[in-house]
C-alpha cells in the first residue's frame, strides 16, 4: 500500500531542501530562486521502525524489509495559480495525484534567502496556497455539478448519490472554506467524495521550517502555525530543513543520535513527519517475521485480516482461510511465535478480525 505525500508551498520556503534531506538525494535542485523544481521529483524512503530490529533479533532473520514512504516534491505555487499563473496548471495537476499534502511554511528570517512576497508570514503563505486550491476546486465543481444534476433529474441513482456529496462540498467552497470540512462520515459517501479528487479534500500536515536554533522548541512563527492548524483540525510539525540536510550526510546511526542530542532533539524530522503523516491518513503497521526476513507492511486503520493479507498479495485475500496473530508485545515478551503459542498468546482469527497496529501475523490461504 503506497503512502504518497506531495510537498507543496510557495517558492523559496525550503521544499526542495527538505525533499533532498528526507530522501538523502540531490535529485531536486535546491536553489534560491522560484520554480527551481519544474518536474515533480519522487523519492521513496524507508519508514523507520525500531520494532523491526527486535523482530529480526528474535527470529534471526537474514534481513529486514521496512515499509516505504513516498514523497513528491511539487513546483512552487504563486498567487493566480488557479488561473494558470506561474506553473499553476502543472502544480494543480500534480497535487491531485497525491494522498496527502505536506505544506512547508517558511518560519525563519534570513535576508540572504528571498521571499516571493517580500516578508516572512507563514499564516499569509498558508492562506495564499489554500485560497488557490479552493478557487481551483470551486471552478471544477461548478462545471461538473451541472451535468450531474441533469443525470440525477433523469433518475440516475449514481448521480443522485454523487449530488448529495457534491452540494455540501460546493457550499463549503463558496463560503471560503476547504472541501475537506464537508467530507461525509458514511463510508460509501466518503468514497464518492474521495473520487472527486478535490485539492482541498486532502488531509494537510503543516511543516514549519525553522532555523537551527529553533529546531527543538519552535519559535513565534511556528506557534502561530500550530494555533492555525489546531483550529482547522490539522496537524503541524516543527523541523529544520538545514539540520535534516546535515543528518542525511551521517550514515552511522550512533553519529546521528549524538548529533541530534547535541541540538536537543530526540529524533529526526523525518520520523516526526512520518508519525504525523500516519495519523493523518489513518495508517498502521503489521509485521510478518521468520528466518528469511522480518517485514513491515502498511495498512489502513480498521482493515480486516483478509484485507491486510491482500496488502501482501491479492491471492492471500481471495483464498484467505485464517490468520495466526500475536501482538508485538507478546511476540517480544515470549521470544517469538513458539513461545507465544506455548503461553496461549497466539490467536486464530477469522475473516471478521480487525487488525491492530503491531500485529505479527501468519496468513493461511488456499487458491
Amino acid at each position: 500500500m503506497g503512502f504518497n505525500c506531495g510537498i507543496v508551498g510557495l517558492p523559496n520556503v525550503g521544499k526542495s531542501t527538505l525533499f533532498n534531506a528526507l530522501t538523502a538525494t540531490v535529485n531536486a535542485q535546491a536553489a534560491n530562486y522560484p520554480f527551481c523544481t519544474i518536474e515533480p521529483n519522487v523519492g521513496r524512503v524507508a519508514v523507520p521502525d525500531d520494532r523491526l530490529e527486535q523482530l529480526q533479533q528474535i527470529d534471526h532473520a537474514e534481513k529486514i524489509v521496512p515499509t516505504q514512504l513516498e514523497f513528491v516534491d511539487i513546483a512552487g505555487l504563486v498567487k493566480g495559480a488557479s488561473k494558470g499563473e506561474g506553473l499553476g496548471n502543472q502544480f494543480l495537476a500534480n497535487i491531485r495525484e497525491v494522498d496527502a499534502i505536506i505544506h512547508v511554511l517558511r518560519c525563519f528570517d534570513d535576508t540572504d534567502v528571498v521571499h516571493v512576497e517580500g516578508s516572512v508570514d507563514p499564516i499569509r503563505d498558508a492562506e495564499t496556497v489554500e485560497t488557490e486550491l479552493m478557487l481551483a476546486d470551486l471552478d471544477s465543481l461548478e462545471k461538473r455539478i451541472v451535468g450531474v444534476q441533469k443525470k440525477a433529474q433523469a433518475g440516475d441513482k449514481e448521480s443522485k448519490a454523487l449530488l448529495e456529496v457534491m452540494r455540501p462540498a460546493l457550499s463549503m467552497l463558496q463560503n471560503g472554506k476547504p472541501a475537506r470540512l464537508a467530507r461525509p462520515e458514511d463510508v460509501e459517501a466518503r468514497k464518492l467524495f474521495d473520487n472527486m479528487y478535490l485539492l482541498t479534500g486532502k488531509p494537510v500536515l503543516y511543516v514549519c521550517n525553522v532555523d537551527e536554533g529553533a529546531a527543538a522548541t519552535g519559535n513565534a512563527y511556528s506557534d502561530k502555525v500550530r494555533e492555525m492548524a489546531q483550529k482547522q483540525g490539522n496537524s503541524s510539525v516543527v523541523i529544520s530543513a538545514a539540520i535534516e540536510a546535515e543528518v542525511a550526510q551521517l550514515t552511522d546511526k550512533e553519529e546521528q543520535t549524538e548529533f541530534l542530542s547535541a541540538l536537543g532533539l530526540a529524533e529526526t524530522g523525518l520520523s516526526r513527519i512520518i508519525k504525523a503523516g500516519y495519523a493523518l491518513l489513518g495508517l498502521e503497521t503489521f509485521f510478518t517475521s521468520g528466518p528469511k526476513e522480518s517485514h513491515a507492511w502498511t495498512m489502513k486503520k480498521g482493515m480486516t485480516a483478509p484485507q491486510a493479507a491482500g496488502v501482501i498479495h491479492s491471492d492471500f485475500e481471495r483464498g484467505f482461510i485464517r490468520a495466526e496473530v500475536v501482538s508485538f508485545e507478546d511476540y517480544t515478551k515470549y521470544k517469538g511465535e513458539v513461545g507465544a503459542r506455548e503461553n496461549g498468546k497466539l490467536r486464530q482469527e477469522g475473516k471478521a478480525y480487525e487488525m491492530r497496529d503491531g500485529d505479527v501475523v501468519h496468513f493461511l490461504f488456499n487458491v
